[in-house]
């Protein structure tokens, strides 16, 4: 649920990426509301009562329509994480540089010190997500490999996975051997529970919950049919670290969690991922298969006893220490980048709730998500459209779903492509697997979705100025278009 690069979405109905968005943000007076409309401060009370007035009254002329936009000049979401870089990612980094150890496990001598970077945040990583284990590896993709060769996925297993999420969920199981069976979403753009057991069968191994931008999935539900079912689930987080449910940390309520530290993730050090679980037996199988099957020392001493599995094939999915510093320094940081995030987020949907017949995207934990985007429903995919070009004209950034890709369309999934590119990978040369259908006709409740939903991204350090000219940018346009 990436995951990497998840801002290059394709065109289409792929969505488009916050990359859109990367402009330079500056506050100018906002033509309907001014700075008193909120007060001074980041806290989420910092917002002063909203008395906005109702959709279309004095409306002036859409920008669109040749009118005077609210902001004189673009404003941007940018990404996250680099957002809160100072001295403390410098620090971290300094100390490789001067230990000269940027292997974890080993240094040079005789000057060199004793590598620690990703010990200490996959210990601090585990312990911020009330996980047992935490494991540091190259990226969200990696990861997601990693855990499913963890949870013991290959030829014959069947996965269920939601059809909008990112290639990396598909391309994880196909490379396993696995078989992916695509599940709707619902309106809070995850997986919908009440499409899961229709795909259940007899060689259904894991269910594959990804959280998507920052909004947690469904996981009471999905827990209590794969407890029914004896299935193993798999928890997503790469779009949602610091996203909670039910009080619970994402990635601690199912059998495993994957994380996605890559740009436009809500921490990042560029690239890199990391794979949590409670289970000893998960732990110990991730830890050899990112590490040439092998278990260091490190990670037989955070499993506290004899190894379970001998040496098994494994891949090279190692964290650098340059990479584990930077995130040890981002993950004291998580908290406060999601607290600004829903500050922000909060404050934008109580500027428009009072609009006649907002429908905001469904949300499984409002108190739990991370607030990166803020989503409201309209009528179809040409009002969708009509009302993205109109906001964007009132120099507001706005988009569709954006994050992943509705995969069941895509060609090489549609056609079943495979890493051999024949028919002979186990994925799809069962009798079972050859009768999937892929492509749309597998997720039009999915598709309709898509078509329905405009969203405006969120800035963790959005101003006052720019969340007042968000809400009146989308009280302008909705009064115009949806009246």
């Amino acid at each position: 649920m990436s995951l990497d690069n998840k801002q290059e979405n394709e065109e289409g109905r792929s969505g488009l990426g916050r990359r859109n968005f990367l402009m330079a943000a500056a506050g100018t007076a906002s033509a309907l509301f001014s700075k008193s409309v909120l007060a001074a401060g980041n806290g989420p009370s910092a917002a002063a009562p909203l008395a906005p007035a109702p959709a279309g009254a004095n409306q002036e002329p859409l920008a669109l329509e040749g009118g005077r936009p609210v902001r004189a000049t673009k404003l941007g979401a940018n990404f996250p994480g680099p957002l809160y870089y100072d001295d403390r990612e410098k620090t971290e980094l300094m100390d490789v540089l001067e230990r000269r150890a940027p292997f974890r496990w080993y240094g040079i001598g005789p000057k060199g010190g004793e590598p620690r970077k990703c010990n200490e945040f996959e210990r601090e990583l585990a312990a911020h997500q009330q996980t047992r284990y935490a494991l540091a590896v190259t990226s969200g993709t990696m990861a997601l490999y990693t855990a499913m060769a963890a949870l013991g996925v290959g030829p014959g297993d069947e996965v269920i996975l939601p059809a909008w999420t990112w290639y990396s969920c598909y391309n994880a199981i196909v490379a396993a051997g696995a078989t992916p069976v695509f599940a709707e979403i619902d309106d809070s753009m995850d997986i919908d529970p009440s499409d899961l057991e229709r795909h259940i069968t007899p060689r259904t191994k894991v269910i594959m919950a990804v959280h998507i931008t920052g909004e947690p999935a469904e996981m009471a539900t999905i827990l209590e049919i794969a407890r029914q079912h004896r299935l193993k689930v798999l928890e997503d987080c790469a779009q949602s670290a610091g996203a909670n449910y039910q009080g619970k940390p994402v990635g601690s309520i199912g059998d495993c969690g994957i994380f996605s530290f890559q740009e436009c993730k809500t921490i990042t050090a560029g690239e890199g991922g990391a794979v949590v679980s409670k289970d000893p037996a998960i732990f110990e199988r991730a830890a050899r298969f990112h590490d040439l099957g092998q278990l260091r020392e490190g990670h037989q001493k955070m499993l506290g006893g004899a190894p379970h599995f001998p040496q098994l094939l494994g891949g090279q999915f190692r964290m650098s220490e340059f990479t584990g510093a930077v995130l040890r320094a981002q993950l004291r940081k998580l908290d406060r980048i999601v607290a600004d995030f829903r500050d922000k987020a909060d404050r934008v949907t109580k500027g428009i709730q009072d609009l006649p017949g907002i429908q905001f995207r469904k949300s499984n934990d409002p108190a739990g998500a991370v607030g990166s985007a803020v989503y409201f429903r309209v009528a179809g995919k040409a009002q969708r459209d009509r009302f993205i070009r109109a906001l964007e004209a009132e120099n507001v950034p706005a988009m569709t779903m954006e994050g992943s890709v509705i995969l069941p369309v895509v060609p090489y999934i549609e056609q079943k492509q495979n890493p051999n590119m024949d028919a002979s990978w186990p994925s799809f040369s069962s009798p079972s697997a050859k009768a999937l259908k892929f492509g749309a006709s597998c997720c039009p409740r999915t598709l309709a979705i898509y078509d329905r939903y405009v969203g405006v991204p969120m800035d963790p350090t959005y101003s006052d100025q720019d969340v007042a000219d968000i809400i009146a940018a989308v009280r302008k346009v909705y009064g115009a278009m949806i009246s």
